[in-house]
């Protein structure tokens, strides 16, 4: 899962950030406004930690812009500014939830796995297709009914298909998704494919009914044939 935080105190950006990551989501940072808007204008995000007070404009702006572009993400705000106007703009505008400040890292991760939750299929725990299941609070595989150990990437790349079944995903969108902002400026691609060669050996090896089907010249497509 890929994240944007938005927060201009250096300190907590850090903290939270290193905290995020240990739980293996990829995560962006935005110290102000001017620089929050140009990522969500460049880049995809799976959900957006937003802080409503920021040195260059307000935190309830960018959910403006965000309607504006058509982009469906998730955003928790994130604000000491704890007042009732505020949070019922904030969630009128389009926000999923609402954690004041000072708040407590568990509980911001509570959050997260409750609004992927949400999103997931009837708010299952489970992400489902083919023979294949995902447990992702547990970063659990099942292939056929058996468990199968991926690596990290590995693993980020099945879930990031698992959620997106039969959809064409381009090599760069991938790239963004799992290795974070600006990877889609590298050179070339060769590290996504020698991921993908591994993963589809894994599928492979157990048995599994969707395939990962390469288009030429533009990227992947997880079906089940």
């Amino acid at each position: 899962m890929k994240i944007l935080l938005v927060e201009d105190d250096a300190d907590l950006r850090e903290i939270t950030t290193r905290s995020l990551e240990k739980e293996r989501y990829v995560v962006s940072q935005a110290p102000d406004y001017m620089t929050a808007l140009r990522k969500i204008e460049d880049y995809d995000y799976d959900c957006i930690l937003l802080d409503i007070m920021l040195p260059d404009g307000s935190g309830l702006d960018l959910l403006d812009e965000l309607h504006a572009m058509g982009k469906r993400t998730n955003v928790i705000i994130l604000s000491a500014k704890d007042s009732l106007e505020d949070k019922v703009k904030g969630l009128d505008l389009g926000a999923d939830d609402y954690l004041p400040k000072p708040y407590h890292l568990a509980e911001l991760h509570a959050r997260l796995k409750s609004l992927f939750r949400r999103n997931m299929r009837e708010g299952e725990r489970k992400v489902q297709y083919g023979n294949i299941e995902i447990m992702p609070d547990q970063f659990k595989v099942i292939i056929g009914g058996k468990e199968v150990e991926l690596s990290r990437k590995e693993y980020d790349i099945l879930f990031y298909f698992m959620a997106r079944p039969g959809r064409l995903v381009n090599k760069s969108t991938l790239a963004e998704a799992v290795w974070g902002d600006h990877i889609d400026q590298v050179d070339n691609f060769d590290f996504i494919y020698a991921q993908i060669k591994n993963l589809r050996k894994h599928l492979k090896e157990n048995g599994a009914t969707p395939e990962l089907k390469a288009v030429y010249g533009i990227g992947y497509k997880f079906v089940v044939e």
